[in-house]
């Protein structure tokens, strides 16, 4: 069962694009899970329960994020301690991480269920749905464990370089969620509630044959039930590096709030339209995000054997192929917009509101496949700090004011509103270029690595 990548020998571009394949696939399942529980509680509850799995689903999507973006750390240091052939640390991080991240899960789940109401009011859940989203939220906190073990031990075998593992184990998690959302919907009529327990169960499932395969796989390094335990020399150094990473996802999905609020003040069909065209943009902007996370295993593996000159060969080709999978969602995006946009509506208006602030992301589509693969590159590199500041920069200096200065002027459309997202992108490649010089002149081909 030994499908670990040794990413510091042998060919580059190969087995990058074999390892961004099944992360690809793996964030394309998750983000189906919201998906599949609003159409089966579409078709077998009420309005209500659709309108409760909806909101709640938004605050336990940002909760994901966060927890992503701290399992990130994992990764990084993970991959830095192969690739440096250090055996015993690597194993001490695992443990480190099991504990940390339990820890976190518990205070999560005391926070979100004992304050379920007060998250329900904040993301203005109708009247009518209040008392279904807090339920669904108290039980879905209940579950955190597992959501939390789940994307931890995922970050784990990424950091070992098996993406193959995770995908497995969130298509498991897929088809059990589809069973328990028929079984817990459909047959019991459960609603809401139903399809909360059901997204529980299927973490619960996924996280158990998780531990069942790595327990009796070959790992690259020695583990043992003694490295469980809080260390916190290895503690810090994962939130050092996936606190930024959380932070910024955060912020960043913030700002996109923010933005949506703005439109939100030009009529019920701009509104409508640019949600059903974030929807598309959800899964559009999965292919530059698989490319950041296969690049930061393989550079910190990389940079911890020291070769740093292949982690940015590795940068490069990246960037190279990533431009032409932009280009094929920038044609997509930009000239058929209202084709991807009547998934989710039937509305020839919204549709057609939706189709305009498409054309706006099929241009930043260009440029997310070279920016997503610098915030790859520097992240690997162990600079998530600066991926952190330039992100947030962009997005609350850049994006939200040109958005809301736009929006202001008369007769404007979607797709002029849209240009603060691309606007903001071109500012931050050109910081990330300015990054990587003063990378290159301070340490010259070394280009730094986070450890000073």
């Amino acid at each position: 069962m030994k499908q670990n990548h040794n990413f510091t020998e042998g060919k580059i571009l190969g087995p990058l694009m074999r390892f961004a394949g099944p992360i690809l696939l793996a964030m394309f399942l998750q983000s189906m899970y919201g998906a599949v529980d609003l159409l089966i509680v579409g078709k077998f509850a009420s309005t209500v329960d659709v309108s409760a799995v909806a909101t709640g689903s938004q605050m336990m999507h940002s909760i994901t994020g966060v927890i992503t973006g701290l399992a990130m750390g994992v990764t990084i240091l993970l991959g830095q301690y192969i690739g440096e052939k250090k055996p015993e640390q690597a194993g001490k991080v695992i443990g480190s991480g099991i504990v940390l991240f339990l820890f976190i899960a518990v205070i999560m789940s005391i926070i979100f269920a004992g304050f379920a109401g007060s998250f329900a009011s904040a993301l203005r859940a109708p009247e009518e749905a209040y008392e279904g989203t807090v339920q669904y939220l108290q039980i879905c906190a209940s579950g955190i464990i597992f959501i939390t073990a789940f994307n931890a031990l995922g970050s784990i075998f990424r950091g070992i370089g098996d993406s193959k593992m995770p995908l497995l184990t969130v298509s498991i998690a897929c088809i059990v969620n589809i069973f328990g959302d028929l079984l817990m919907v459909a047959v019991f009529k459960m609603g809401a509630s139903g399809a909360a327990f059901a997204t529980i169960a299927a973490q619960a499932v996924s996280v158990l044959l998780s531990f069942v395969i790595i327990s009796k796989r070959e790992l690259p390094f020695r583990f043992t039930k003694s490295y469980i335990k809080p260390d916190g020399f290895y503690m810090k150094k994962i939130l050092k590096y996936g606190v930024p990473v959380a932070m910024q996802d955060a912020l960043v999905s913030l700002s996109f709030l923010v933005i949506m609020a703005i439109i939100n003040n030009l009529g019920l069909t701009k509104s409508a339209g640019v949600g059903v065209a974030e929807k598309v943009c959800g899964f559009i902007m999965l292919v530059p995000a698989a490319y950041m996370q296969a690049l930061s295993a393989y550079v910190a593996q990389n940079v911890g054997a020291g070769k740093l000159e292949r982690a940015k060969k590795a940068l490069y080709y990246s960037i190279g192929t990533s431009i032409l999978a932009g280009t094929v969602m920038f044609y997509a995006a930009f000239f058929h917009g209202g084709v991807l946009a009547s998934i989710f509506s039937n509305d020839r208006e919204v549709i057609r509101q939706a189709a305009d602030y498409l054309k706006a992301y099929g241009i930043d589509c260009l440029l997310t496949a070279e920016l997503f693969c610098f915030n790859g590159y520097f992240s690997g590199l162990g600079k998530t700090t600066f991926v952190m500041l330039q992100g947030i920069f962009a997005a609350f200096c850049i994006r939200i004011p040109v958005s809301w200065v736009v929006s202001r002027l008369p007769g404007v459309s979607l797709f002029h509103i849209g240009l603060g997202i691309p606007i903001s992108t071109i500012v931050q490649i050109l910081i990330c270029l300015t990054f990587m010089l003063y990378l290159s002149k301070r340490y010259g081909a070394g280009v730094g690595n986070g450890k000073d």
